[in-house]
């Protein structure tokens, strides 16, 4: 029997992105002429696309989110994403479980609802591009996560057949919900909810877990 595709989200899962997003938001709102924000309010926007970023910056900064500035914010954000990626790392573990499980045969992708060119400048930034054989970004179908056909066109492209999804938030477990696919949560991601209150088959807090997850999965 064939190794079982496996399909990532990416920020929160396989790289911390947070220092990144926090850097150039507050980049993007200085040159606005607002005040800058904290990490922590930062990491709370994360996971929805840019465009729900941009609508939760300009919110608190007591602008409105569907007036003039939407667009200007968003192309900065967007300029800025593709350039700017000092701050993404890789979560411990990653690499040497990606290298396990390429070397299981599974087939990778990266399905992830950040736009594509800054998904890949980020990959590319922190050594994991080449480990995949599909990126999809948030702009890369005309739906974005928590819909499932960015999950469906992923397992298409890698062969169908058995895979898991692997992800860290609330959105991604709504994804593998409306996918029907079986779900990996990373804890240590962005979740805002208490785990047990996200769908999930399995959890992990290290990757150094994984391998022996999707190896030993009950099928």
């Amino acid at each position: 029997m064939s190794a079982p595709s496996v399909i990532f989200d990416l920020d929160g899962t396989l790289i911390d992105s947070v220092p990144a997003i926090h850097a150039v938001s507050n980049a993007v709102l200085n040159d606005m002429g607002f005040e800058p924000l904290s990490l922590s309010t930062i990491r709370s926007f994360v996971g929805k696309g840019v465009p729900n970023l941009v609508r939760q910056l300009l919110i608190t900064s007591g602008e409105d989110p569907d007036g003039p500035l939407f667009a200007r914010v968003e192309h900065a954000l967007i300029a800025r994403y593709e350039t700017d990626v000092e701050g993404n790392v890789p979560y411990p573990g990653v690499i040497a479980a990606l290298d396990a499980l390429k070397a299981m045969g599974c087939r990778m992708a990266v399905c992830t609802n950040k736009p594509f060119a800054p998904a890949e400048a980020a990959l590319r930034h922190v050594g994991l591009w080449d480990y995949f054989e599909l990126t999809l970004g948030g702009d890369s179908m005309p739906t974005r996560k928590p819909e499932p056909q960015m999950l469906h066109h992923c397992h298409e492209a890698l062969g169908g057949g058995r895979m898991i999804y692997v992800g860290d938030s609330e959105v991604d477990a709504e994804t593998a919900v409306n996918a029907q696919a079986p779900f990996a949560i990373y804890s240590e991601g962005y979740r805002k909810t208490p785990l047990h209150e996200v769908p999930h088959d399995v959890a992990f807090s290290d990757w150094a877990m994984v391998p022996g997850l999707v190896e030993g999965w009950k099928w």
